[in-house]
């Protein structure tokens, strides 16, 4: 089959001809429809410290996908079918550890990432555990390729906050922020206020439902938050961006009482005054990673599949398997939303 592979250690990618993957007793197969490109493909296709410390090569890279169910192992049952819809989490978890059995499977002791420590979704096919495949009913695969990403965004916006009647603060609109956007509004929150530096993102911030965006280049977001919110700041601050800017703005611009949900991925350390900025403010503070299973995919699937959730403005290009340079060169430039590869189908 014809896969994306990150042959060897430094910068670049192939895309080359591998083994087909088989089903075991426990797996589904599944030929790949659509597949979305992220940050951390790039990371690996340049082969940055983080790729240098994490990747293992040889390894197929890609971690979302949605496709076609073509075989179902033995132990499986009867929840999956030949020709079904599906899409999968990509973190596959031991299952053992006291967090997977505590309900807390996304931040397991073992997690594999699929496309990261073992081959991955930017193949033709791919054999996955039945556990980690979700069914997609009537969400296109174009639009299941992309529900890793925006479980992220699901988790950080739903997790702890009484959204409904809410006023939102995201701070930064790269694909996972935007798709913040759109879950605040519908999830029922009274204003969402977006921030970024690049303009093209803030008009996809526009297009998923934001109210009010600040172009933290010309606008102090503070003041434009307090000033949106007669003084008292945001219930709910969503930072996406790990930028120690934005970072800082995010505890300054929660209301006393407020909650800040922390995205993401700052480089390094970060200065931050607990006493003023968390302490004395009574400031709840969350660390997101990944998406809960399975609470996560149930919201989307909700979300989506009763239609008060459009994601498809976020998404602005997409590419055949063999024009996986031009995916990565189109996320490095700034100027796209998110981009997909479209494989099969």
């Amino acid at each position: 089959m014809r896969a994306i592979r990150k042959p060897r250690p430094g910068p670049g990618l192939e895309v080359c001809d591998v083994p087909e993957p088989t089903a075991g007793p426990g797996d589904v197969l599944i030929r790949v429809h659509h597949a979305g490109v992220c940050g951390t493909d790039l990371h690996i296709a340049q082969w940055d410290e983080w790729a240098q410390g994490r990747i293992r090569p040889p390894v197929v890279i890609g971690h979302e996908f949605a496709g076609e169910v073509i075989e179902v192992g033995a132990d499986v049952g009867e929840e999956f079918a030949v020709g079904q819809l599906v899409t999968a989490e990509g973190h596959i978890v031991c299952g053992h550890c006291r967090q997977c059995r505590t309900g807390n499977g996304h931040i397991c002791q073992r997690t594999s990432i699929i496309g990261v420590d073992r081959d991955g979704a930017f193949a033709e096919y791919i054999a996955m555990p039945a556990t980690n495949v979700m069914a997609l009913g009537e969400i296109p695969t174009t639009i299941g390729a992309i529900m890793d990403p925006m479980g992220n965004a699901f988790h950080t916006v739903l997790t702890g906050s009484e959204v409904p009647g809410s006023v939102v603060l995201v701070l930064g609109c790269g694909p996972i922020g935007c798709f913040a956007v759109g879950i605040a509004k519908a999830a029922g929150a009274v204003k969402v206020i977006a921030t970024d530096v690049n303009r093209t993102r803030l008009d996809l911030a526009v297009a998923m439902g934001a109210d009010v965006v600040v172009d933290v280049r010309t606008d102090d977001p503070v003041a434009r938050v307090l000033a949106e919110t007669g003084g008292e700041g945001a219930d709910l601050v969503c930072e996406m961006s790990g930028h120690p800017t934005a970072l800082a703005q995010a505890f300054k611009a929660a209301r006393l009482g407020g909650r800040v949900n922390l995205l993401g991925l700052p480089k390094g350390e970060v200065s931050l005054n607990l006493s003023n900025d968390v302490i004395f403010r009574g400031i709840t503070v969350y660390g997101v990673i990944g998406r809960r299973m399975y609470e996560t995919w149930h919201q989307m699937r909700t979300f989506l599949g009763s239609g008060h959730l459009d994601p498809t403005p976020v998404i602005t290009h997409r590419f055949p398997l063999e024009e996986v340079n031009a995916a990565l060169e189109a996320i490095a430039s700034g100027a796209a939303g998110k981009v997909i590869l479209e494989i099969g189908g």
